[in-house]
């Protein structure tokens, strides 16, 4: 951690528990500051087997600012977010005599992130968790929010809490050791949150797509479209925290998303899953006469600018409407869908029948 860190971008998330978002780059020293000074007297690293490295790197700059370190290695990708994954954590932290000024450090992806928060939310009734990014889709959607949580066999995320973190660091040095595969499925949460709130970042993506995916400094949008994106999130989670009403707009895309990675028992991306499923409220708000053909397509071209899926396999309805009907977002058995009538101007599609669903499912079908 001998280079010097550089801070392009900071963040401030509003509401009960503020707290910063800092965006640049060699950003390891500035944790280890904010650790050193905040009285912890250990830190727990919750970090998978790609981030080992990294992990014992970071261990080591803890361990010379006198900081106790628990490495928790946790499996990759969602096979993390189980019950069994978080105990085992537990488990440690009780033998560490992990204590309430202690810290947990969420290191990865975001399946990384939402175990990190979760295992802080529970561990008496509520620790730090500083989250530390690595990939595209957390460092603009599960780092920042303060959603945090586990999945089960009846879905994902069902079981989980809202804990905000202390803070989140974002090193787009990371970026650079991403496979394109991870840029692309990252690249879904921020066009989302251009369709909902940010038609500068739409605009980006159709100007130069290919400079979207780029992660050469000086030569690439994403540390301009992760800090808009960043920043769309700020504004809505500072207004509202535990989704009562205005946070629900982030979920645009993920009622139909949820329910493809629920079908797929979370091997696909969760990023294509969101842009197919972005594609599906598309289709069905457009039937619905809420947007015109040419933001349906709209959607279609930025998506696939990018190498983003827009279609999925037929013949599997009964199963994606079963996951339908197991969204968080459904009041009184109806399934509710954030939808858009314009760029930044969302709405809910609430309670559209079977036959309408079907009809957008199979927009949509690919044989």
């Amino acid at each position: 951690m001998s280079a010097e860190a550089t801070v392009s971008t900071t963040v401030t998330v509003n509401g009960a528990s503020p707290y910063e978002v800092t965006i640049g780059e060699n950003l390891g020293s500035l944790i280890v500051d904010r650790v050193a000074h905040s009285g912890a007297a250990q830190v727990a690293i919750v970090h998978q087997p790609a981030m080992a490295g990294v992990a014992a790197e970071l261990g080591s700059a803890f361990a010379a600012a006198g900081v106790r370190v628990q490495q928790l290695a946790v499996p990759d990708a969602e096979a993390a977010k189980t019950l069994e994954v978080a105990g085992r954590c537990w488990d440690a932290l009780g033998e560490a005599a992990f204590g309430r000024r202690d810290i947990v450090i969420g290191l990865g992806g975001g399946a990384a992130t939402d175990l990190a928060g979760f295992i802080a939310a529970a561990w008496m009734r509520g620790v730090r968790v500083i989250q530390v990014p690595t990939t595209l889709l957390a460092m603009v959607d599960a780092a920042v929010g303060g959603k945090t949580g586990i999945n089960t066999s009846a879905g994902k995320n069902l079981v989980g809490a809202f804990h905000e973190p202390d803070s989140v660091f974002i090193d787009i040095n990371r970026l650079r050791t991403l496979p394109e595969d991870e840029i692309i499925a990252g690249s879904a949460e921020i066009i989302k949150t251009g369709f909902i709130a940010d038609p500068v970042i739409l605009d980006l993506y159709e100007t130069d797509p290919a400079a979207c995916l780029r992660t050469t400094p000086g030569d690439s949008n994403l540390p301009e479209l992760i800090a808009r994106s960043v920043t769309v999130k700020a504004a809505v989670v500072g207004q509202d925290l535990k989704e009562s009403g205005l946070r629900e707009i982030l979920n645009y895309g993920h009622t139909f998303g949820h329910a493809v990675e629920l079908r797929e028992h979370f091997g696909w991306r969760h990023g294509n899953a969101v842009a197919v499923g972005m594609m599906f409220i598309a289709h069905l708000s457009h039937r619905a006469g809420l947007i015109d053909a040419r933001l349906l397509e709209r959607h279609r071209a930025i998506l696939e600018s990018v190498g983003l899926p827009t279609t999925y396999t037929g013949s599997v309805f009964d199963q994606l409407y079963e996951g339908m009907t197991r969204d968080k977002k459904n009041r009184d058995g109806d399934i509710r869908f954030v939808a858009l009538r314009g760029v930044g101007d969302v709405t809910r599609l609430e309670g559209p029948g079977r036959e309408e669903l079907l009809a957008a499912y199979e927009d949509i079908s690919s044989n």
